[in-house]
């Protein structure tokens, strides 16, 4: 089975929007496609399980949560 979820973090301005996807590039190698849009970072996660969507949606909400530390938001 192939398993398929888009998460999209927005932001108050593209800048941080660009911040946040330079930030979580390293930890998206091979696991997700990340794409900056306007104020929004949109995240696609591919798998072949629900299990490993979730633990990769999970790490990913953790990152993006320092990036969000970081920024003051």
């Amino acid at each position: 089975m192939k398993i398929k979820a888009n998460i999209t973090f927005c932001y108050q301005n593209d800048k941080q929007a660009e911040i946040a996807f330079k930030s979580l590039l390293p930890d998206n190698i091979g696991f997700l496609e990340s794409r900056q849009n306007h104020d929004s970072l949109v995240c696609t996660l591919k798998g072949k399980s629900l299990k490993t969507i979730i633990s990769t949606a999970d790490d990913l909400i953790f990152s993006e949560m320092l990036v969000e530390k970081v920024l003051e938001i």
